[in-house]
C-alpha cells in the first residue's frame, strides 16, 4: 500500500499523475487522438522521458527545420515546439507517423497543436534577442533552493554573474550570464535539480541586468564578493517534514553528492575549456538549518479570492493537505474572501503556491502567497456564510498526510488535473451512487469512471474519476475529499460515517467497515 494509513470508511482523493505522458484521456483504451487537428507550425510532442531537456528536443528535431521556440511541460512529459515554417512542422508530424523518432533515447509522438504560435510569458518574445538573464521557475520545490544550489546548477554552462531568488508565484529566480544565455536555457529547461522534484522551467527574463544589494541565500553578486552577507536570525526552527533528500542517506550519515543532472553530450553545452566543467553536475545537499532560519521564510500561506459562500476551513484543508500538513486555518474578518493557512513548514507553503496559485475554484481565481505572519492566532473568530467557524485547528487530525517521514515519502505530489484517484471506498457502492453524491453536494459529476481490480477479500476499492476539465476536478476534491460515506451494516443499521480523501488528480476514498 503506497498510501498513508487512514481509518477504514474514509475515502481519499488525489490528483492522478500522468505516467505515460500521452495527452488523451487516461481512461481511454487507445492513444489515438479524439479528433483531427488542423495543421499548425506548432507541434505537440508527447511521450517524453523524465530526464528530457529543451536541448534534447532541439537536437532531435532541428533536422526538420529551424525551431523558433520550445515550451517544456515536464510534469506531463510533453512539450510544444514552434517551427519557423509550416513545412517543417508537416515533415515532423509526417515522419513521426511513418517511423519512430527518438528523443533522449525514447520514442516520441507528434501531432499539430491547436495553437498557431507559442505564447511567450515575458517580453523577450524573440529568442534571438540576445537576452542574457534567465527566469527560472522551480516547480514542485520539495527541497530548499538557495543561491548556492542554483550556482552549482547553472555555472557549469557558463560563468554566472548574479542570482536573485524571489517568492511570488512559487519559487522563482533570475540568473544573469555575461552573454546571451540560450545555451544554458537549452541545457537546463525541463531538468530536475533533485530527482523527481525541483523541476526547472526556464524563460528569458525581462530585465537585462540584475541589481544585487547583498550576498546571501536569496541573492548573490559573484563579481562583488565583498558585499555584506546578512546575518541570519535565530528565529523559530522547524524540522522539515521530509528531512534531507532520501537519496543522500547512507549508513554513516550523508553519502557523496549524487549526480542528478547529466549534461547533454553535445559540446555546445560545455565551456570551451574542458577543465571548467564536469560531464555531470553534482548538486549540493539541502542546507536545511540555514534555509529555514532565513527571515523571509514563513510556514503560513495567505489565500485570497475564496468564494464567500462555498469555501470554509474544512474545504481549504481538503485542497491544501495534498501539499503538506495543515496546522490551522483562519478566515480574516477584515479582508473578506481571504484566509491564512498555517502549514507544517515553509516547504509545504512553497508547494501549495506552486500548484494552487491562480487556479479557479467555484468561478473564483485563487491567489496564494507567503504570509508575513509566522503563525495563525485564533483571534476574532466569527461565523462564515455557511454557518461554520472562521477558525479551525487541524493539528491533531488523522487526515494530514505528512505526519511522518514514511507517510510523506509515499505522497505523489501533482498539480491539479482533470482526473482524480479515489481509494478507501466500500465495494458495495455503485457508480450511480457516486454520481448522486456529486449531485447532492452541488459539484460537477464525472464523465468517466474506472474501478481497479481488487482482491475478493478486500474491504475497500479504488479507481479513477475523469471530469470535463481541471476546474471541475478541483471543486469535487475540495468538497468531497475526506467526505463521510455511510454504508449499511449487516444488521440493517447504518455504520459509522466514512470519510473520503482526494489526492492530486485522483479521488481516493478509504472506508471504515
Amino acid at each position: 500500500n503506497i498510501r498513508p494509513s487512514y481509518p477504514c470508511g474514509i475515502a481519499h482523493l488525489t490528483f492522478q499523475p500522468n505516467l505515460t505522458g500521452v495527452p488523451p484521456s487516461l481512461l481511454q483504451d487507445n492513444g489515438e487522438d479524439a479528433h483531427r487537428i488542423a495543421p499548425s507550425p506548432v507541434v505537440h510532442v508527447r511521450g517524453l522521458c523524465e530526464s528530457v531537456v529543451e536541448g534534447d528536443l532541439v537536437e532531435a528535431l532541428e533536422k526538420f527545420g529551424n525551431i523558433c521556440y520550445v515550451m517544456m511541460m515536464p510534469f506531463k512529459r510533453q512539450a510544444l515546439v514552434e517551427f519557423e515554417a509550416m513545412e517543417s512542422a508537416d515533415q515532423c508530424v509526417t515522419c513521426g507517423v511513418n517511423e519512430a523518432v527518438y528523443i533522449a533515447g525514447q520514442q516520441a509522438f507528434f501531432n499539430y497543436s491547436t495553437s498557431k504560435r507559442i505564447t511567450r510569458p515575458t517580453n523577450a518574445d524573440d529568442p534571438s534577442s540576445g537576452n542574457k538573464v534567465l527566469l527560472l521557475s522551480i516547480q514542485n520545490p520539495l527541497y530548499p533552493i538557495t543561491t548556492d544550489v542554483l550556482y552549482t546548477v547553472c555555472n557549469p554552462i557558463g560563468n554566472v554573474l548574479r542570482i536573485v531568488i524571489f517568492k511570488r508565484n512559487g519559487i522563482q529566480a533570475m540568473v544573469e550570464y555575461p552573454f546571451w544565455s540560450q545555451k544554458a536555457k537549452s541545457a537546463l529547461n525541463g531538468a530536475d535539480i533533485y530527482a523527481g522534484c525541483c523541476t526547472l522551467k526556464i524563460e528569458y527574463a525581462r530585465p537585462t541586468r540584475l541589481n544585487v544589494l547583498r550576498n546571501d541565500n536569496d541573492s548573490w553578486d559573484y563579481t562583488k564578493p565583498f558585499l555584506v552577507r546578512r546575518e541570519r536570525g535565530k528565529g523559530r526552527q522547524r524540522q522539515a517534514i521530509l528531512g534531507e533528500h532520501p537519496s543522500s542517506y547512507s549508513d554513516n550519515g550523508y553519502g557523496s553528492h549524487c549526480p542528478l543532472l547529466p549534461l547533454p553530450s553535445n559540446n555546445r553545452y560545455k565551456r570551451s575549456s574542458p577543465h571548467d566543467a564536469q560531464e555531470v553536475v553534482a548538486y549540493p545537499l539541502p542546507q536545511t538549518s540555514s534555509y529555514m532560519g532565513h527571515a523571509s521564510s514563513s510556514s503560513v500561506a495567505m489565500v485570497s479570492g475564496l468564494h464567500p459562500a462555498k469555501m470554509n476551513c474544512t474545504r481549504i484543508f481538503n485542497l491544501f493537505c495534498l501539499y503538506g500538513n495543515i496546522e490551522k486555518v483562519k478566515f480574516m474578518k477584515s479582508v473578506p474572501g481571504t484566509a491564512l493557512v498555517e502549514m507544517g513548514d515553509e516547504y509545504a507553503v512553497d508547494r501549495a503556491i506552486t500548484h494552487l496559485n491562480s487556479i479557479k475554484v467555484f468561478s473564483k481565481r485563487l491567489n496564494v502567497c507567503v504570509s508575513k505572519q509566522h503563525a495563525v492566532i485564533p483571534s476574532q473568530v466569527f461565523e462564515l456564510e455557511d454557518g461554520s467557524s472562521s477558525y479551525k485547528d487541524f493539528a491533531m487530525t488523522r487526515n494530514n498526510r505528512f505526519s511522518s517521514v514514511g507517510q510523506a515519502s509515499k505522497n505523489i505530489i501533482q498539480p491539479p488535473a482533470a482526473v482524480l484517484h479515489f481509494y478507501n471506498v466500500p465495494p458495495c457502492i455503485t457508480e450511480d451512487e457516486l454520481q448522486r453524491l456529486c449531485t447532492e453536494h452541488d459539484v460537477p459529476g464525472f464523465i468517466k469512471f474506472k474501478v481497479f481490480d481488487a482482491k475478493p477479500s478486500s474491504k475497500t476499492i479504488s479507481g479513477l474519476f475523469e471530469f470535463d476539465n481541471k476546474t471541475h476536478a478541483v471543486e469535487v476534491l475540495t468538497v468531497l475529499n475526506h467526505h463521510q460515506i455511510r454504508i449499511p451494516s449487516k444488521t440493517g443499521e447504518t455504520d459509522q460515517g466514512v470519510t473520503s480523501t482526494v489526492y492530486g488528480d485522483c479521488l481516493m476514498p478509504k472506508i471504515w467497515g
